[in-house]
């Protein structure tokens, strides 16, 4: 008998995620299928939930992201009985977004809370690395034991590595597939990421990446990037051969003031040749 795929979404909430991606990534997916998946700026992983590789490393420059993929992958049943002391109310969420937690599950369990019920999901520390998003007023449940769960048995087996996007590549072999979607850097049809990003991805940045995707491919390996659609990425990004696509999607990101429309992203690849 076949055994049952398990089924996981994303358990975090994260800006510029690629959910709306998940319906199209079939069609940038190797004909030949890959090896092994990376995924170096894991987020809210979105597309790894979605593809769910046998083989597979993911991988971020967050801590207390990566923190909180292995307190999942290895200790569920813990994150999710601290879970079940919070009540999603602005006095718990603000006493405990000013407490410092000291176990690695606590700080699981915090980072999934104060996720789940911020202010659109946004991860942003101030000077001193204190995460300083206000309360969202959400009335959805910030717990959901079932995909928690679900997601664990998703991340079993697989390499969860909390390091710069470069320091991957020495795990990326032939035939691999690498998706990679970093922070945006310049603004698309006015959508504000720059403002929000140009601290942790500027320009320089971008340009190690189309580096890094150079080393990707001297290897042998198949990549997927997803960027703004903006003059200045595709003149970075430009490969010989390689082919760019652009896919609009709803913008989600701003407050209830903000204007939300279809946004262009650019998706480069090497892998649909």
């Amino acid at each position: 008998m076949k055994e049952k795929l398990t089924v996981a979404k994303p358990f975090l909430r994260w800006a510029g995620g690629k959910s709306w991606l998940t319906k199209h990534i079939a069609n940038f997916l190797p004909s030949k299928g890959f090896v092994k998946y990376h995924e170096p700026f894991v987020g809210g992983g979105s597309i790894y939930f979605h593809l769910h590789p046998n083989k597979a490393i993911i991988s971020d420059l967050n801590e207390e992201l990566i923190g909180t993929y292995l307190q999942v992958q290895n200790n569920i049943d813990q994150v999710i009985k601290e879970l079940r002391q919070y009540e999603n109310t602005e006095e718990c969420y603000y006493q405990l977004r000013n407490t410092q937690v000291q176990s690695e599950v606590e700080k699981a369990a915090r980072f999934i809370f104060l996720n789940q019920t911020s202010f659109n999901g946004i991860y942003r520390v101030n000077l001193k690395g204190e995460y300083n998003v206000p309360y969202g007023y959400r009335n959805k449940d910030f717990l959901d034991e079932a995909n928690l769960t679900a997601a664990s048995l998703v991340l079993q087996g697989r390499k969860i590595v909390h390091n710069d996007f470069h320091s991957s590549l020495k795990a990326v072999g032939k035939g691999d597939l690498v998706f990679i979607d970093p922070p945006y850097t310049v603004t698309h049809n006015n959508n504000g990421f720059i403002k929000y990003n140009k601290k942790l991805f500027d320009l320089e940045s971008q340009i190690r990446l189309s580096e890094y995707i150079d080393e990707i491919k001297d290897r042998g390996a198949y990549y997927i990037l997803t960027n703004a659609d903006h003059h200045e990425i595709e003149r970075i990004f430009h490969k010989e051969g390689d082919q760019i696509f652009r896919m609009n999607r709803a913008s989600l990101i701003g407050g209830k003031n903000a204007i939300r429309g279809q946004y262009s992203e650019l998706i480069i690849t090497n892998s649909t040749l």
